[in-house]
């Protein structure tokens, strides 16, 4: 990409940066035995979420210190900064937040006993409403049913969840405060999407885990898509209708667009190269900067131990696209074959899902392979020189020759919710 180009986009981010204040609304709440402190709320045991109170703990789940539980607010649409108090009088404590759907914030923080650490983040909240823009007319996102609008409803409801988390998680403060920051959006298929539930996972997940306060990851990826259906669904207008300068979109499609050929429909040099441009055109219309990052490959070894490869055209088409359109090209396909090929045809199991004994999805991964591959993500946005990876966490390292050991992972999962509710129904989540 043009450095002076970059450049632009970079002193953008800046800027946006500097504007990064806090508004007049500050949501604060206290959990735990006491009074709360002066200007926060105290959330008890029994707070269960209502429309009427527009906060609570979701049904089922509570800080009884040992199991994971969520809380959520209602806010309106927008990004905002999380600062969380963390720690037990008497006990250590390990706790991972995770926000909306399962989006890791903060990983199995730790205090003492009669410690506390304070650790802050940004999220992004949003609601299936389409504002008409310059280009955009008003409407909404066309969500799938039931997928979006039951199983992935905390992705869509005006409100913030927080799932806490940990071998012993204890929160003692939330504060929420809406933030001026950066936008990161993501856009891709299910390996990109917010999963519902184990033992599923997605890089997109994973990413805000790599992220200093200061910037917010939006992710609108979502299962069985491509770029012409994020067309046609209207995800590429719901981000472009929020996007401001200094934002940036981060594209991976591949996966599902090889249908196409199959159907006589489409190919990676025509179509698929099409809507690329399409994406690329409409982010840098409305001030955003574009990002390609070629999909990753599916598990499959040759007697050599090396990835056959599944998506090589597409893979190679998503290169093309980003020179002939100027914009960082992130090969996170290379990159996944080196990740697989360092673990080996057994080893790699490791980092795909296994939804029953025996049966191993070897296209989607489960929350170990889709950390690294994140990791590998940011690896890609350091290399491309993005505005975005000046919020790199300071430890950040990776090499995928050399990923992190598969014993050594402990991101706890997630309970799976059995109180599912559509989107919109009144009082619940």
């Amino acid at each position: 990409m043009n450095r002076s180009i970059r450049g632009a986009a970079g002193a953008l981010l800046l800027a946006a940066c500097a504007a990064h204040v806090h508004a007049a609304d500050t949501w604060k709440f206290a959990f735990g035995p006491g009074a709360a402190p002066a200007g926060y709320t105290r959330v008890g045991a029994d707070a269960v979420y209502t429309a009427a109170r527009g906060y609570g703990l979701e049904p089922g789940s509570g800080p009884d210190g040992v199991h994971p539980y969520y809380f959520s607010v209602d806010l309106p649409e927008g990004n905002y900064t999380v600062t969380v108090t963390l720690g037990d009088d008497k006990a250590a404590t390990v706790t991972t937040v995770k926000s909306e759907l399962r989006r890791l914030m903060l990983e199995n923080v730790r205090t003492a006993p009669g410690a506390t650490v304070t650790k802050t983040f940004d999220v992004n909240v949003r609601t299936p409403r389409i504002a008409a823009v310059a280009g955009v007319a008003a409407g909404e996102v066309k969500l799938k049913a039931p997928r979006e609008t039951v199983e992935e409803a905390w992705n869509w409801d005006p409100r913030l969840t927080l799932e806490i988390n940990g071998a012993h998680p204890a929160v003692r403060t939330i504060a929420i405060a809406p933030a001026s920051v950066p936008t990161l959006f993501l856009l891709g298929d299910s390996t990109v999407c917010d999963q519902p539930a184990e033992p599923y996972n997605s890089w997109g997940q994973m990413l805000p885990r790599f992220f200093k306060p200061g910037i917010a990851v939006a992710n609108h990826g979502e299962s069985g898509e491509t770029y012409r259906d994020s067309l046609a669904r209207r995800r590429l207008d719901k981000i472009v209708s929020l996007m401001k300068p200094g934002d940036m979109l981060l594209m991976q499609f591949g996966h599902n667009d090889q249908k196409q050929i199959k159907s006589g429909k489409g190919g990676p040099f025509t179509t698929y190269k099409a809507e690329i441009k399409a994406h690329v055109d409409a982010v840098r219309a409305h001030g955003g900067l574009p990002v390609i990052v070629s999909s990753m490959e599916r598990r499959g070894f040759d007697a050599d131990g090396h990835v056959i490869p599944s998506l090589k055209d597409y893979a190679e088409a998503a290169r093309q696209s980003a020179k002939e359109l100027d914009v960082p090209f992130i090969d996170l396909n290379a990159m996944s074959k080196t990740f697989y090929e360092a673990l080996g045809p057994e080893g790699s199991k490791a980092a795909f899902a296994e939804p029953a004994p025996g049966r191993l999805d070897n296209t989607h991964h489960d929350s170990y392979g889709s950390y690294e591959l994140a990791k590998a993500v940011v690896l890609g946005l350091r290399r491309a020189h993005v505005p975005a990876a000046a919020f790199i966490v300071d430890d950040f390292a990776f090499d995928p020759a050399h990923p992190d050991p598969v014993a050594t992972f402990a991101v706890p999962p997630s309970p799976r919710r059995t109180d599912r509710r559509p989107l919109g129904d009144e009082g619940h989540k």
